[in-house]
């Protein structure tokens, strides 16, 4: 967890374009003796978007983390933060802390302060964040009402809510969150889900890891997928999971549909997906030709969509998992 100072410059000093870049890393990589914990990550974040960042675990994932906040230094490669580079600035300058948000891992708390006293020692060493603007956080993350309760008495849940109103206290440009919604419950994991809408309105960037998939395919605008350090596949989610040329049609007797599909020599790759449900392509591509095959046929849909895929399912394809 990252304390951030308090003198942080007016909302109105910092204003940018919409899709200015705010967090850029450039060939990127890392090495632990014969190990390449990161290989040559090149990787952008821009204001307005929240890029989700996946990976299994061992991946590479809070180590890139790690170098973009300045805590551990690359083998090669830089990480530009607000059009400034980290090793040759430093996160710890004012000038950029001010200005970033993060939550790495479990964030690092005082067990026997309070949640308010926590936020208030979060931002001592640079000056004292307004009582409104802990409100605020608080009231952001769920937390009012259990603010003046000591830390040792929260669960896993709300001690990384905690974490993510530490994260948030001095309304940062970029938040880098590892593993937001680690504890939260069902409830909580929808109200991380609309904060980060909110932030996001408000032309913050958002560098997102996590485990929670389904929450990744709702919330983010790309995702970035790396495995053994190195990048696999960056795309919006819309690309990613929608399968090009490919069709879901819900008609009665699949199987038997599936099979006159199967004989032709566009449906080679048709296949079952549910109990009527056809996942099929089109002839040259068109779901108007592919509707008219099966009237004719005497297989009437009753709905033909382009198919989606879950993005845990092509995940655990790209990386072998």
């Amino acid at each position: 967890m990252l304390p951030t100072p308090v003198n942080t410059p007016t909302h109105a000093s910092r204003v940018a374009p919409a899709d200015a870049v705010a967090l850029r890393i450039n060939h990127l990589s890392k090495r632990y003796g014969e190990r390449l914990a990161v290989n040559d990550l090149t990787l952008e974040v821009k204001r307005g978007e929240i890029v989700g960042f996946l990976g299994p675990n061992g991946a590479g994932k809070t180590t890139t983390i790690r170098m973009c906040l300045g805590l551990i230094a690359p083998t090669s490669g830089s990480v530009e933060i607000l059009g400034r580079e980290v090793a040759q600035h430093g996160i710890a300058g004012a000038s950029l802390l001010a200005r970033v948000g993060a939550l790495v891992e479990q964030p690092a708390l005082y067990p026997y302060m309070t949640g308010r006293d926590n936020l208030r020692a979060i931002g001592f060493p640079l000056g004292s964040a307004s009582e409104a603007r802990i409100d605020t956080v608080l009231d952001e993350v769920g937390l009012r009402g259990r603010d003046h309760d000591r830390v040792k008495t929260y669960s896993l849940g709300m001690k990384q809510r905690l974490g993510v109103a530490m994260a948030l206290l001095q309304d940062p440009d970029l938040v880098i969150l590892d593993e937001p919604a680690n504890g939260l419950d069902p409830a909580g994991i929808v109200e991380m889900r609309d904060l980060l809408r909110r932030l996001v309105a408000a032309n913050k960037a958002i560098f997102l890891s996590s485990h929670v998939l389904g929450e990744v395919q709702q919330i983010c605008t790309r995702v970035a997928i790396i495995n053994h350090g190195r990048l696999i596949t960056e795309s919006s989610v819309e690309a990613l999971t929608t399968a090009h040329g490919e069709y879901a049609v819900t008609v009665d007797r699949p199987q038997e549909a599936l099979a006159l599909i199967h004989a032709q020599p566009w449906g080679h790759g048709a296949r079952l997906d549910g109990d009527r449900q056809l996942v099929t392509p089109a002839p040259d591509g068109d779901s108007g030709a592919l509707n008219r095959f099966l009237v004719t046929a005497g297989y009437t849909p009753t709905a033909i969509t382009p198919y989606a895929q879950d993005l845990e399912a092509i995940f655990l394809r790209l990386t072998g998992e």
